[in-house]
């Protein structure tokens, strides 16, 4: 493979990353330049291929060492253009896991689109057109949000509308500390911190355990 891609990814080299992977993640890059002249799966201000694989791909990877191997399935919050869960999903492939990645994500475009990719690359996924937040009694193991709702919200509604699960993954930007102090003023929660490969202000959250305070604020959307 062309070592000027494989450099490009070499943040991800303690994934042990095959070469397949970073094929799957090339054509999922194409993919995702060529839909995104018709609509918007990504903003402009990253649609370039080395946006795309610091600010996405590397940005989706990270998070494989937080997700529960051993369920059958792990869950994707408004999955928009698929970063988590069409990354987790081609690692997972390349780590021989047959696990099943839900995508939740009510845009008619973008299902159709993750839909595509996950067809083209073989993926084991499972798209679901509809609004995350009228679906109740969920199960799943590993749960994911990035860039989809406030912390505050995606809490709440996994402590609505899940009634099982394993652990909850935030991607937590330059402001995140505080949105993170404020919403434990509401919550008591079980967690771990890791530091963003892709930003040195931007940190990952591995929520275990939610419980809401007594007189906790609800937050609506």
């Amino acid at each position: 493979m062309d070592l000027e891609i494989l450099n490009s990814y070499s943040r991800l080299n303690d994934l042990n990353v095959s070469r397949e992977t970073f094929l799957d993640f090339e054509n999922y890059i194409s993919m995702i330049l060529e839909k995104n002249e018709k609509i918007n799966i990504i903003g402009q201000n990253t649609a370039s291929k080395k946006s795309i694989i610091d600010r996405h791909i590397i940005d989706s990877a990270q998070i494989i060492d937080f997700v529960d191997l051993n369920s059958d399935t792990t869950t994707d919050l408004g999955s928009g253009g698929g970063m988590p869960g069409i990354i987790v999903a081609i690692l997972l492939k390349n780590m021989k896991n047959k696990m099943n990645v839900h995508l939740y994500e009510k845009s008619y475009h973008k299902s159709h689109f993750l839909k595509e990719v996950s067809n083209k690359l073989n993926l084991n996924t499972k798209v679901f057109q509809k609004d995350i937040f009228e679906i109740k009694n969920l199960e799943t193991g590993t749960i994911m949000s990035r860039a989809f709702k406030p912390m505050p919200v995606i809490l709440d509604l996994v402590y609505e509308n899940f009634f099982k699960y394993k652990n909850l993954i935030f991607f937590m930007g330059e402001s995140g500390k505080k949105v993170f102090e404020n919403s434990k003023k509401n919550w008591e929660l079980g967690y771990t911190e890791k530091k963003s490969l892709t930003n040195k202000d931007s940190f990952l959250i591995n929520i275990k355990k939610i419980k809401k305070k007594p007189n906790a604020n609800n937050f609506s959307y």
